[in-house]
């Protein structure tokens, strides 16, 4: 699972990673990404060639659903099952995206002492989660109220934990590297893809023990990601 991420490169570092144009979208740091927060992903665009970069809500709504409450139960979607759930199906074939992130966090530990680890690329830098998003909209509203607006939003793919997330937890994101970008977004047989959804090299990462300061949602500030103790391996 992934359910906490943080963002707080600033657009114009990493704009040209995800070939978008970085006054599309100017970023505010954020170190404690929660689901039905907005975030930023990256997609091909619809009405011209190339990319576009936006904010979705964190929470996938499937077109056909009655009610948009079923966004909080879809904040991730495994990568072994998205041909088969109805909930991703469409959206996997059609609608993948990449959300962008410069770290995540992942807990260890029991119930109320439970220990949160932050884990980042070696390098410091931005990357790309394969992501799903969908546009629902809502039901014709009674006659004489006003009428409500599309809902855009997206879901996080996981896969098995590599080496290193797995000392916390048994899921990860799926992290692509630069050069799998364009075939996420762009393939059209979904055979191409089945090798990007799996964990990313345990070298490309690094986790450290953050405060449970990072718990509370209501903490969006450089303490979050303050390193409070060595990785779950032991290393500082």
């Amino acid at each position: 699972m992934c359910g906490r991420f943080t963002l707080s490169t600033p657009t114009e570092r990493w704009a040209d990673l995800f070939d978008v144009d970085p006054a599309a979208v100017m970023t505010a740091p954020r170190y404690n990404i929660a689901p039905s927060q907005n975030v930023i992903v990256v997609r091909q665009a619809h009405d011209r060639p190339g990319r576009e970069v936006v904010s979705l809500r964190w929470g996938l709504v499937p077109a056909w659903a009655k009610d948009p409450k079923i966004g909080n139960q879809l904040i991730n979607a495994r990568a072994e099952s998205l041909t088969q759930r109805l909930a991703f199906r469409s959206a996997y074939h059609d609608r993948r995206c990449l959300l962008v992130a410069d770290g995540f966090y992942e807990w260890h530990g029991k119930p109320g002492s439970r220990q949160p680890y932050y884990y980042r690329l070696a390098d410091g830098g931005v990357f790309g989660i394969a992501a799903l998003w969908e546009r629902w909209e809502p039901s014709l509203p009674p006659e004489g109220t006003a009428e409500a607006a599309p809902l855009e939003t997206c879901t996080i793919v996981t896969t098995e934990a590599n080496g290193l997330v797995r000392l916390v937890h048994d899921r990860m994101p799926v992290i692509l590297g630069p050069r799998d970008h364009q075939l996420w977004l762009g393939a059209l047989d979904l055979g191409e893809l089945s090798g990007l959804l799996r964990p990313c090299p345990d070298n490309w990462l690094i986790s450290y023990a953050v405060s449970s300061h990072v718990n509370d949602v209501r903490h969006d500030d450089p303490m979050c990601v303050e390193q409070t103790g060595a990785g779950a391996d032991g290393a500082a």
